[in-house]
């Protein structure tokens, strides 16, 4: 005699068939992680606020390493496979100053800039027991000391800079980089385009070098983070040194007064360097292989008594080729979603770490490089990424044309001016010399200075002031703005940055719930309708 199946039997059988089947879908599926570790290296120049986003991406499971060994390493390792992006202040220059092999090779790239910043210079000089805070210099003492022309601190040159401020006698010390470094080539086409006869002189040719010549009293030390720790040691009194703003602010230590073209003493804080930046010119030529890599001799000669001379920006070298040895659909994903998180996001926290954001022309054409990276692979996620969904300080809502930052930079104080102060205040830590003259006078118009009229949207700008630009476009090859109508950009609206690729793992937890739904939506109708029918019998 055969049985029949119960009909609470029957449906116990169903439930567990699918959930069998729901178990069988979840574990046959393979784990496609969204994300991939990346690894770096290069610019020491720019590594505090780059592994400042790598802290901040690991919460969204974002994987980022980053070795800072110096820009000329960071070009090597990229060109060789070793790594998967490079980060370096200048492009690759086909040879390098000993005739090897500067080059990407085979492998197929984009540069990109990612922060922009100034090169500072600096030191320790104690007078009476107390940290002199305040030293001012103009470009050609300091090229004359680091080319062994000034060799103490008592010299007429440096009393001239100080408005008459005799210095102890007291050699001086130059710190330079040991390793190849971007900062050093900065540093070196900054001397052969403003001091050539100077410069040349000393290094026997004309051009930029990543290794600075060491000769005389000067020393050397690998790395922005040594340089500083070595000006700031015990026995660092009357050491002078370059390298990013960041090193110096986040050791709270003192700056240069560096002398621009407008006659002004200024420091690198994120307002100069924005300021100085609107006369970069950047390469716009998309066939070209040097394509965004930026002309900086509108920098050096700007006239704005806000600029500081020696700003620029810091590139990364983005692997585009869909053939890439390294590169795979997550290492994409990972590098598209950390770049957008940098590019936006991570610009908001420049000035605190001593950078200046990019202003919105280098933005857009970030975003642009980006979608390389979905031409090598369609895989590549890189929905919604665009300036409308950005979070930058330099952007305004309703105009592309701005650069919000360069705008609102306030106009040195008076005692910064050649020939006057100099300011008591002291560099490398806030309050700048500008803040502490509007505190003094009780309001915004010490800002300004003398002989000048404050920017709209400046301390101290007169009400209903127009602001350059206000309704215009910004420069595509400066960066600045311009006073043409408004282009029809689109409203900019500062929105939370919102990462829209999945973290690791993802796809496998959502299935397994996608299943238990699908059975909990089959089987538990059933159930409960076998239930009240057996009920209904009962009663």
């Amino acid at each position: 005699m055969k049985l029949r199946p119960t009909r609470r039997g029957r449906t116990r059988a169903v439930l567990a068939v699918l959930l069998s089947l729901a178990v069988t879908v979840v574990l046959a599926r393979p784990a496609e992680a969204a994300y991939a570790q990346i690894e770096g290296s290069g610019s020491t120049w720019s590594e505090v606020i780059l592994q400042q986003w790598i802290a901040d991406v690991d919460a969204n499971g974002m994987k980022v390493t980053y070795n800072g060994g110096g820009s000329s390493q960071g070009r090597k390792a990229f060109g060789q496979n070793v790594t998967d992006f490079g980060i370096t202040e200048i492009p690759y220059q086909g040879k390098d100053e000993f005739g090897n092999v500067d080059s990407a090779g085979n492998r197929e790239f984009a540069y990109m800039p990612i922060i922009a910043g100034g090169t500072a210079f600096t030191y320790q000089l104690t007078v009476g027991g107390k940290l002199v805070k305040n030293l001012r210099l103009s470009g050609e003492t300091i090229a004359r000391i680091f080319t062994n022309q000034i060799t103490n601190w008592n010299d007429p040159a440096i009393k001239k800079d100080n408005n008459g401020r005799v210095f102890p006698s007291l050699k001086i010390t130059p710190v330079l980089r040991s390793d190849g470094s971007g900062t050093t080539a900065q540093f070196t086409t900054w001397l052969d385009k403003q001091y050539p006869a100077i410069w040349r002189g000393f290094f026997g040719r004309s051009g930029l070098t990543s290794y600075f010549p060491r000769k005389g009293a000067a020393i050397a030390a690998a790395g922005s983070d040594q340089v500083m720790n070595t000006i700031a040691s015990a026995s660092g009194n009357g050491h002078i040194g370059y390298v990013e703003y960041s090193y110096p602010v986040n050791k709270k230590y003192p700056v240069v007064k560096v002398l621009n073209k407008a006659g002004y003493y200024v420091e690198p804080t994120q307002y100069n360097v924005a300021v100085a930046l609107t006369r970069a010119k950047i390469n716009q030529d998309k066939g070209s292989d040097k394509y965004l890599t930026q002309i900086l001799d509108g920098v050096y000669s700007a006239t704005d008594p806000r600029a500081y001379p020696l700003s620029s920006y810091s590139y990364m070298l983005l692997p585009t080729g869909s053939k890439d040895q390294r590169m795979t659909t997550a290492k994409r994903q990972t590098l598209a979603d950390f770049m957008f998180y940098s590019l936006c996001e991570g610009q908001s926290k420049a000035g605190a770490y001593g950078y200046s954001p990019l202003p919105l022309n280098l933005v857009q054409a970030g975003f642009d490089q980006l979608k390389k990276l979905k031409t090598a692979d369609p895989k590549v996620d890189i929905t919604g990424r665009s300036v409308t969904r950005c979070n930058n300080p330099t952007f305004v809502a309703g105009n592309l044309g701005k650069n919000k930052l360069a705008e609102v930079a306030p106009q040195p104080a008076a005692c910064d001016k050649q020939g006057a102060g100099p300011c008591g205040g002291g560099t490398g830590t806030a309050p700048t010399s500008t803040e502490e003259a509007s505190a003094a006078a009780g309001d915004d118009k010490a800002t300004a200075a003398p002989g000048t009229t404050p920017a709209a949207g400046t301390p101290g700008a007169p009400a209903g002031a127009a602001v350059p630009g206000a309704s215009g476009a910004v420069d595509p090859v400066t960066g600045a703005p311009q006073a043409a109508t408004a282009t029809g950009g689109g409203d900019v609206t500062a929105v939370p940055v919102e990462l829209l690729a999945g973290r690791a793992g993802d796809e496998r937890v959502f299935g397994a719930l996608a299943a238990v739904e699908l059975v909990a939506l089959v089987v538990v109708p059933g159930m409960l309708a076998a239930l009240l029918r057996k009920r209904r019998r009962n009663a």
